[in-house]
């Protein structure tokens, strides 16, 4: 009898641990667990502690409220301009409303990542080649409006989508290499004339004021030769005037008319004698024999030039 209650005592423990067990639900943070009661929906459990009813309640689905980056199959694309491009991406998303993630649709993942590829196919289908590689912003904006409007039925929030790569036939990679090559050859040329043109216009320029430089050059000598010899010529002739003058002052000083006549007499024999040191033949006047009057007249013109300048 003893044994038979032990055994039904140690029985309640186990079921009252089962039950307490079953009833206590401990929830991670950025989770949430949907339960059904009798299989229809009862409730979200939100992170922590929380209490359902065994046996009547269960955890039907667990979703993690993450954010979640989900790879999309890679897909070939025709452009506008009818070429094939190979393209694929990442998408990123986060569960915001568990309920309608569980009941919603039966896999949300393959549903956004279906609606990705053929939004994806869309958007490209409207652009030309180049334009798909200038505006990849463009068809990543496109494809996250077109998969965020219809992910709210599922209960998921579609962040962003980003191309991962877009990869045209080896065909078209070979012409597009082709086109940049001669691209940047057109360039060079463009820059090398460019730089001749402007090597020329240097040149030009330099040469332009080098000439303009000599020629205001040659013009201020010009200038400053002409100002030195009318110096020049002015102090000569002031100097000239002076000796002039201390010579008519000197011969009307006393024992100035003789020292006039006796170097005018002076004068006279030297021109004569280097008359004849300089060549073999000798011009001279009639009356050169008799020497005295020679000077005698040229003393007489002497005092009549001293005597008419003292009259003035």
């Amino acid at each position: 009898m003893i044994s038979s209650f032990l055994i039904f005592s140690m029985v309640l423990v186990v079921v009252a641990l089962v039950f307490v067990v079953q009833c206590i639900k401990v929830v991670p943070q950025q989770t949430a667990w949907v339960v059904e009661r009798l299989g229809k929906f009862h409730a979200v459990l939100n992170p922590g502690l929380n209490i359902i009813v065994p046996f009547i309640d269960r955890v039907a689905y667990k979703h993690s409220l993450k954010e979640v980056p989900l790879d999309t199959p890679s897909q070939v694309c025709i452009t506008k301009d009818n070429t094939q491009l190979t393209v694929d991406g990442v998408l990123f998303f986060q569960v915001t409303d568990p309920q309608r993630a569980s009941y919603g649709t039966s896999n949300y993942i393959i549903a956004i990542t279906q609606l990705a590829q053929t939004t994806l196919r869309s958007v490209i289908g409207r652009m030309e080649l180049d334009k798909t590689f200038e505006e990849r912003d463009i068809i990543n904006r496109s494809v996250v409006s077109a998969i965020d409007e219809a992910a709210l039925n599922w209960g998921v929030k579609v962040l962003r989508y980003e191309i991962k790569d877009l990869t045209p036939p080896a065909v078209i990679l070979q012409a597009m290499q082709q086109q940049i090559t001669a691209e940047r050859e057109k360039r060079a040329v463009v820059a090398a004339s460019e730089g001749r043109k402007l090597e020329q216009i240097n040149l030009a320029t330099g040469a332009r004021e080098a000439a303009i430089a000599q020629s205001e050059g040659e013009k201020q000598a010009e200038i400053n030769k002409a100002q030195g010899q009318a110096a020049a010529t002015l102090a000569m002739a002031q100097a000239t005037a002076e000796a002039l003058r201390m010579v008519a002052e000197a011969t009307n000083a006393p024992g100035g008319m003789n020292a006039v006549n006796l170097q005018v007499a002076e004068k006279y024999v030297e021109a004569f004698r280097d008359m004849a040191k300089q060549g073999n033949t000798l011009v001279v006047p009639a009356n050169m024999g008799d020497l005295s009057s020679l000077v005698t007249g040229a003393l007489t013109i002497v005092k009549g030039a001293g005597g008419t300048s003292g009259r003035s």
